[in-house]
């Protein structure tokens, strides 16, 4: 099984590594062997060259993670119909417009996707009862579907607290930014003191880069007595929050989960099983627990989780449901 990796390190704490972790614990669980390539750059051609490196080398089944692969995975499932292709978060296309645009997941392919919706969902609800009360941010990286859903959910998330669960939280418009990238650190650092400076209590992050600015911000102000948050995003992030190592202290509140390594597992485990969704668009959501939030966070209180959890039931059972836009 080989990977090719996104923009970012194998262990960018979001897509690269999550991807990496379900293909490592295939590796010592079901024996495959394991190997990732990071391309020169991000374009359709840089990815294209080490997908044909892995296959070149006898990889029989490729990893990719992110929208950004869309176009070179179009190509090498046509080229490679031998070679099982994963698309995380995004579908083969030709990136053209109009009625030039082509899509299509070839019965070699598999598209995943994942319900951010509801993730964000449940951290919103999440967030809102352990605060009770005060503002809310979301600092989001480039406006598209993946990032809107995490923003649109989390407001729901929240709205739903303050209607049933006695909580007391605003999240006004100004609050809510979407920086434009993924990579600008500094931005994200900028735009989040500028909320605590408002007096934000927690911000919600969905932005890469722009997320590890926020984060960095936070951790400067707890280290310096104040009492602020970041909530994380795709991994559990608090590792990533920790100002004081001594008492294993973070400012990561809770983080909005996608369970991309349980993707990428369970895509490895069906294709040797011979159960390979060739073909098929699937969705990780509350139902299949594709989604959620980490089981343990001791910034959460045990009430906190417990009441989460109920919420989360309602989503599977649809007594909740939670809508993909505003």
């Amino acid at each position: 099984v080989g990977m090719v990796t996104d923009a970012g390190t194998i262990d960018d704490k979001s897509f690269n590594q999550g991807t990496w972790e379900g293909i490592k614990r295939a590796e010592s669980e079901l024996g495959v062997t394991a190997k990732y390539l990071k391309p020169a750059g991000t374009t359709e051609a840089d990815y294209l060259t080490e997908i044909t490196n892995l296959i070149e080398g006898d990889y029989q089944m490729i990893v990719t993670p992110g929208y950004k692969f869309e176009t070179a995975i179009m190509k090498a499932q046509d080229q490679y119909t031998d070679v099982k292709f994963v698309l995380i978060d995004g579908s083969p296309n030709n990136g053209k417009e109009g009625d030039a645009y082509e899509a299509k997941v070839g019965n070699n392919t598999v598209a995943i996707f994942f319900a951010e919706h509801e993730s964000g969902f449940l951290a919103g609800v999440a967030a809102s009862l352990e605060l009770k009360e005060g503002e809310l941010g979301f600092i989001g990286g480039m406006e598209i579907p993946a990032v809107q859903k995490f923003n649109w959910g989390f407001q729901q998330g929240v709205k739903y607290a303050n209607e049933n669960l006695g909580t007391n939280m605003t999240l006004n418009a100004e609050n809510v930014v979407y920086e434009g990238s993924f990579d600008n650190v500094a931005g994200g650092q900028q735009i989040a003191a500028q909320m605590y400076e408002r007096g934000v209590k927690a911000i919600f992050t969905a932005a890469g880069g722009v997320g590890a600015g926020a984060i960095n911000e936070a951790k400067t102000r707890a280290a310096n007595g104040e009492n602020v948050w970041v909530i994380g995003v795709d991994v559990d992030q608090y590792a990533d929050g920790i100002y004081d190592e001594a008492n294993n202290k973070s400012i990561i509140l809770t983080s909005a989960v996608k369970k991309i390594d349980q993707a990428a597992y369970d895509m490895i485990k069906a294709n040797l099983d011979g159960t390979f969704p060739g073909g098929e668009t699937l969705t990780f959501d509350a139902s299949n627990d594709g989604v959620g939030i980490p089981a343990e966070n001791p910034n959460l209180s045990d009430d906190t989780v417990s009441k989460v959890n109920e919420v989360l039931e309602a989503i599977k059972n649809g007594e909740i449901e939670v809508k993909t836009e505003l």
